[in-house]
């Protein structure tokens, strides 16, 4: 394989993520390249992005296919020649056992979605597998799918794998990326030679549908994300106890019937209702106790989509960044005379999220593939992923709702595509599309056990005849440079965010 090396007694920009540890060196550097995706106190931030109201981000992410990834001009090279002698790792749960030859397909429960967002702060998903490693918590996918090419200066944003990802569903949780590792070349110079990515990733999370905790009014007002108020009965007792409270006062109501006689404020023993308005007159209300007057601050309710789209009232709606549906209501003061007072309201504020529990090690979940390299050409592989993208000629025959697969023997020839700086991809027919990036190629594939030994993962999809329409795909060669990153990212810890 090609390596780049920095020109000996020469001046280099790096705008690469290392660019501050090249300290001027022109000697051989590691090959070994890792950046951090998520911290720790991020990582949960993270989860709580793509799992809001109810995983509504991860249903709103798209196939990543930036238009720099659309290549032609494609060559056929020589041979491949192995840097080191072959080498594998095996899958997880296969450690001493021999793997059996069928020939009925089944999807393996390793290969997911990676969510992140990008440089343009839009979500978006490749496909990914979890692989063998000392503490079961490696994905494998394409470097393009961890490293930002168009913002050439940094890793991507929200880095999370789904295994077993279907239609906004997370069955066995969702895994934040901790650290990258890629090789220096594509890290530095965008080197698709080197087009794929180690991740270790925390353990997953898992939650629940969104539950309410009750707080104070001190605690509700300073809280910035969603919230609502919940209506609880009380008997005159606590109602007149409430009343008296300064802190509290202005969060009780009475629903005095329709029989009650309105009055002022200062008539003997009177009460105060609410009645809902518009924001505008809201707004112009004086603080106070007179009729007309605010009555408490606005209040925040989370709704279901179905109850924003019905809702006709004076309130506000909105949805928030995190995609959830809310209606503020605005209340003015109506006191009433005393003695026809049906019920005795007390207001309780919330504030509303998921309750969150650790979901365990992804390879303990979900098992992990195994890897080998310096694995021959016109090898026979399964390759797994989620496409969605169109053709060129803008058909579209992917949902990228379930994974899609393809079979058959990889060429003995590599492939020359110079756009993107490839001089050796291993390459594949397979009529897939953008989405499908990332994915696993893996030999010795069993369908009965769902394992195999990962050898690549999709990074370019192709028009090999000019017809408009993708038939191959391709991946970097997974030799000994290969092997020594895999190597330095399995063995890496990540541990729990859910203590």
């Amino acid at each position: 394989m090609k390596r780049i090396l920095l020109p000996a007694g020469g001046a280099v920009l790096a705008t690469g993520l290392l660019a501050a540890g090249l300290a001027g060196t022109a000697q051989a550097q590691s090959d070994v390249s890792s950046d951090v995706l998520n911290s720790e106190a991020k990582a949960v931030e993270t989860v709580e992005f793509w799992s809001a109201s109810n995983y509504l981000a991860l249903k709103q992410a798209v196939a990543f296919n930036p238009d720099s990834l659309e290549v032609s001009k494609i060559q056929s090279g020589g041979g491949y020649s192995s840097d080191t002698k072959p080498g594998e790792a095996k899958p997880i749960g296969e450690e001493k056992k021999v793997v059996a030859k069928t020939q009925n397909v089944n999807f393996p429960k390793t290969i997911g979605k990676v969510f992140f967002v990008a440089k343009d702060g839009k979500p978006y998903w490749c496909s990914g597998t979890s692989i063998q490693s000392q503490y079961r918590n490696l994905v494998a996918t394409a470097g393009h799918c961890v490293y930002d090419i168009a913002g050439n200066d940094e890793v991507v944003s929200n880095w999370v794998f789904v295994p077993g990802y279907y239609q906004g569903k997370a069955p066995w949780g969702i895994y934040a990326g901790k650290q990258a590792f890629t090789h220096y070349d594509f890290d530095v110079y965008e080197d698709f030679d080197r087009d794929y990515a180690f991740v270790t990733v925390y353990n997953g999370i898992g939650g629940s549908a969104y539950t309410s905790k009750k707080v104070s009014w001190e605690e509700y007002k300073a809280y910035n994300g969603p919230k609502e108020v919940k209506e609880v009965e009380v008997t005159k007792d606590e109602y007149t106890k409430g009343k008296l409270d300064p802190k509290t006062t202005e969060y009780y109501e009475v629903d005095p019937g329709s029989a009650a006689e309105p009055t002022g404020p200062d008539y003997p023993g009177a009460v105060v209702e609410r009645d809902e308005v518009k924001k505008a007159k809201y707004d112009a209300a004086p603080v106070g106790k007179g009729n007309g007057y605010k009555f408490g601050e606005p209040i925040t309710e989370v709704v279901t989509e179905a109850e924003y789209k019905a809702y006709s009232g004076p309130g506000t709606k909105a949805k928030d960044a995190a995609g959830n549906h809310t209606i503020t209501h605005y209340y003015v003061q109506q006191w009433y005379k005393p003695g026809k007072v049906e019920r005795y309201i007390r207001l309780d504020p919330f504030i509303v999220g998921h309750v969150l529990k650790d979901a365990g090690r992804l390879g303990d979940n979900v098992g992990g593939q195994g890897v080998a390299w310096n694995q021959k050409g016109g090898t026979a592989v399964r390759t797994f992923g989620y496409p969605f993208g169109p053709h060129p000629d803008g058909n579209k025959p992917f949902t990228g709702v379930t994974p899609k697969w393809c079979y058959g023997k990889t060429q003995e020839k590599v492939l020359k595509i110079p756009a993107r700086r490839v001089e050796e991809h291993q390459s594949f027919r397979c009529a897939v599309t953008a989405g499908y990036d990332g994915g696993p190629w893996l030999t010795r594939y069993s369908n009965g056990k769902r394992l195999g030994y990962v050898t690549g993962v999709t990074s370019l999809i192709v028009d090999t005849d000019n017809n408009k329409r993708y038939d191959t795909i391709t991946s970097a060669l997974f030799d000994g440079e290969t092997a020594s990153i895999y190597k330095a990212a399995a063995a890496v810890w990540s541990g729990k965010l859910i203590k």
